[in-house]
């Protein structure tokens, strides 16, 4: 589903990103970690078509941003860490806009509500919303036109633990649905370990290490925070405000 072959992105006098490759499959959820600085933010800004590689190449489903960018646009869904909304316009008035973006119907906005749990909800104004509800409504947003990538950025950063459970639950039926490729970025341990098939460490623009959780953990690692540590000498919690 993605490709990314031997790329290069620099800032200046900073290198964000040195000769990554990678290969994410149909339907894979992937965690994307990385210590502040380390380069995944710029890396998921260029399969989002934000940014334009130096060198090397970034194909989603054998399509190019270069060359086919109003056809990818169509495919994938984004989700911030931080995504605001008109405050007075009602859940339900809110994806009826973006729908309208993409030519849907009333359907495809219920489908949506139903899916992110917003019913009770639905009525009410987007100013209104709590931080949990507000990043539900994100997703739903990012999942109207049912993209077969889904990038999100942070999206349980802020959360109480009882509305971050929700929005995994929320993934995980997406999840089982096989549809959706996943590209996550997160904090959280947990977060990666709990929804993700596959795990990418980067820093100072490397890949560090990446597999499935239970490849990638020894006899000296018993968990993900573990290996991270070791691998970078760094807390990705330590402070979450700063991590990009």
């Amino acid at each position: 589903m993605i490709q990314v072959n031997n790329v290069y992105k620099s800032f200046k006098d900073v290198q964000a990103v040195r000769g990554i490759s990678l290969s994410i499959r149909a339907g894979e959820f992937v965690a994307l970690l990385g210590p502040n600085g380390a380069g995944k933010t710029t890396l998921v800004e260029m399969m989002e078509g934000l940014r334009t590689p130096d060198s090397g190449e970034i194909l989603l489903q054998g399509k190019s941003w270069k060359k086919q960018e109003k056809e990818l646009r169509k495919m994938i869904g984004l989700s911030l860490q931080e995504t605001r909304f008109t405050e007075k316009l009602t859940v339900r008035e809110t994806l009826r806009l973006f729908a309208g973006f993409f030519g849907l119907d009333e359907k495809r906005v219920n489908e949506v509500i139903a899916l992110t749990g917003l019913q009770e909800k639905q009525k009410a104004m987007a100013g209104t919303l709590s931080g949990g509800q507000r990043q539900r409504l994100a997703l739903a947003v990012a999942l109207l036109n049912q993209p077969r990538i889904l990038f999100l950025d942070e999206p349980t950063t802020g959360l109480d633990p009882h509305s971050r459970l929700d929005l995994w639950h929320i993934l995980k039926a997406l999840k089982d649905l096989g549809q959706t490729t996943l590209i996550l970025t997160t904090h959280y341990m947990e977060e990666a370990a709990s929804l993700c098939d596959h795990i990418i460490i980067i820093d100072e623009g490397k890949i560090l290490r990446e597999g499935k959780l239970d490849e990638l953990l020894d006899e000296n690692t018993h968990n993900l925070e573990e290996l991270f540590i070791r691998l970078t000498g760094k807390a990705l919690h330590e402070n979450p405000d700063t991590i990009r």
